[in-house]
């Protein structure tokens, strides 16, 4: 789920082209937009008869900014249908977002002109990296085609005095997945976020800015066979032919140092089909 203090919206043939898990035998990974709710009680009522459309009874959620908010009370008030959390850059509760916002109560009132400004003026300017200037072009461009009623649902959801509670699932099956470069999310809402869950698995993406989920797709999507929620995964050890294959290329490539440096760009652009290659041998390992 995509959601956030500016709200995200995504788009379904951009999100194919980018997270390659629906190509993954035994799941079923579908992209969702927050709907036109205005309150977590109807999010919650509204995903759930999605759910029941599409005839899926139990989930795997990851949720970005306000979709993790959302992700987490679903987990809270529907904990039967939740199998694990993903959550990245994302926080517990919405007062403090509510408190920067002294016009909240005529947002759905105001003009569409005023709530794009305010969404766009949140996205962070200035000189990005090429993949996170082009998740910001994305996120804008979709921005600019969004109704006023969309865009004041959002931030309605994202100001609406809400926290979660307890969860009934385990930390065991909460991934916490954050950047370290910068977020609209303020680190102390992270932070409380971390404490909440102390025995959560914790991944840290050195960069990707608000948009993780489009400007570094090859890092979240990294799928730990657990042999307890995939039962026809057996164990397989492969750890020593993967070791030898990244020293042959360790090799080949030192050696291409040696001899000409200027093929060392081209050395680096053939890594990314030599791991492609080792993910499929994983993955015909296990299968």
């Amino acid at each position: 789920m995509k959601g956030g203090v500016f709200s995200a919206p995504g788009d379904y043939v951009y999100f194919k082209s980018q997270v390659p898990l629906h190509k993954i035998p035994g799941y079923r990974v579908i992209s969702v937009d927050i709907p036109r709710v205005w309150n977590r009680h109807e999010w919650i009522q509204a995903f759930e008869k999605f759910l029941d459309v599409i005839d899926v009874h139990h989930i795997h959620i990851y949720g970005t900014s306000l979709g993790g908010l959302l992700a987490q009370a679903f987990a809270q008030h529907r904990p039967r249908r939740v199998r694990s959390l993903i959550l990245s850059n994302t926080f517990l509760e919405t007062h403090s977002f509510a408190a920067a916002m002294p016009w909240a109560p005529v947002v759905s009132w105001t003009p569409s002109f005023l709530l794009k400004r305010y969404v766009l003026t949140g996205i962070r300017d200035g000189p990005h990296e090429p993949f996170i200037a082009d998740s910001v072009d994305f996120v804008v461009s979709r921005v600019e085609i969004l109704s006023r009623e969309d865009m004041a649902s959002g931030l309605t959801l994202n100001i609406d005095a809400a926290s979660v509670g307890s969860l009934l699932l385990s930390d065991s099956y909460i991934t916490i997945m954050d950047t370290n470069d910068y977020c609209a999310i303020p680190q102390q809402l992270k932070d409380q976020l971390s404490e909440r869950y102390p025995e959560a698995r914790k991944a840290y993406m050195k960069t990707g800015g608000d948009f993780p989920f489009l400007s570094r797709p090859d890092e979240r999507v990294g799928v730990e066979a657990r042999p307890d929620l995939v039962r026809s995964i057996r164990k397989v050890n492969i750890g020593p032919q993967l070791d030898q294959t990244w020293s042959t290329v360790k090799r080949k490539r030192k050696r291409i140092q040696m001899i000409n440096p200027k093929m060392e760009e081209a050395m680096k652009v053939n890594l990314k089909k030599i791991s492609c290659l080792l993910c499929q041998k994983v993955q015909n390992h296990i299968l």
